[in-house]
């Protein structure tokens, strides 16, 4: 049975200030942010009823706007507490959030400096991105063709709409030669990240992991940095070439949506899903758990 598709869903989603029954969460298809990718987002995961790390992640968004020349006309503060109401709403304590701002209607053209700017929050229930018994096994990633951007010609820094089309392309080429993803390469040919997580190795007892100035430096990554550190690991931030992989023993990536994954292999390099990963895998689940259950307390 096919599954069902996201515009006919159950619930409410949070409309430019106001609840709206799902159906009616619409926008013209002379949207500016639709035409000229004009938009930023969010993927946030909440758990026990608790978005982790939602000021964090409103915060994010708020940047991303200014970075594509725009302000989302609500503060940090409200678009906390507009998410807080939809998962509480949609009845889902166990739910992905997606907040997402755009230009509007009234300027056709690239030039839309008087667009209105508008803001949606939607929450669902979607498990983690891969497969749970893969996830410890550890996922196949290909090698993407494309390459993440010289920071010089692209907006990095921002969670922007427009930055994840080589992400879809690479993903669907990936998928159709029976991977589970694609590793992405930077413009320089060095390690990037996938098309939607970052991604770590593992090499005598160290952790590595390429420096964030090309792609976002998630707040998953950031966590797991954080947690690695707290048990006395060794993180490495720094430039990584493909050729180095040879060397890695274990590989894994980190997101909202793919949270931490194991990696086996990608392309021609293999890797064992070994105590480092599986010991990050299970701090960050107790993380994001005691912060669910703090919250429902």
């Amino acid at each position: 049975m096919a599954a069902q598709s996201y515009d006919s869903l159950d619930g409410v989603i949070w409309y430019d200030g106001k609840l709206v029954p799902w159906a009616d969460a619409n926008v013209h298809v002379l949207t500016h942010g639709l035409h000229y990718a004009s938009a930023v987002f969010e993927g946030e995961r909440a758990y026990g009823g608790h978005i982790f790390k939602t000021t964090e992640h409103s915060e994010r968004l708020k940047r991303s706007a200014n970075i594509l020349d725009f302000e989302i006309p609500f503060t940090v503060a409200e678009i906390d507490a507009a998410k807080k109401l939809v998962v509480d709403r949609n009845g889902k304590k166990e739910a992905y959030v997606r907040p997402i701002a755009w230009r509007g209607s009234e300027m056709m053209g690239v030039s839309a400096q008087n667009n209105k700017i508008h803001l949606a929050i939607a929450s669902w229930e979607w498990p983690s991105y891969f497969d749970p018994e893969q996830r410890l096994k550890g996922i196949r990633l290909d090698l993407a063709d494309y390459r993440r951007p010289d920071p010089k010609t692209a907006p990095c820094r921002a969670k922007a709409a427009g930055l994840y089309m080589i992400c879809t392309i690479s993903k669907h080429a990936a998928e159709r030669k029976g991977y589970a993803d694609a590793m992405m390469l930077d413009w320089e040919g060095r390690v990037a990240e996938c098309t939607g997580a970052n991604i770590f190795f593992v090499k005598d007892g160290k952790v590595h992991t390429p420096i964030a100035d090309c792609f976002l430096d998630g707040l998953t990554r950031q966590t797991v940095i954080g947690l690695a550190k707290k048990r006395g690991i060794e993180v490495i931030e720094r430039r990584v070439l493909p050729d180095e992989l040879t060397e890695m023993s274990e590989c894994f990536i980190t997101g909202s949506a793919a949270e931490v994954t194991a990696v086996s292999e990608i392309k021609d390099w293999k890797f064992t899903p070994g105590a480092i990963t599986k010991q990050l895998m299970e701090d960050y689940t107790a993380e994001v758990n005691a912060l669910g259950k703090a919250a429902a307390a």
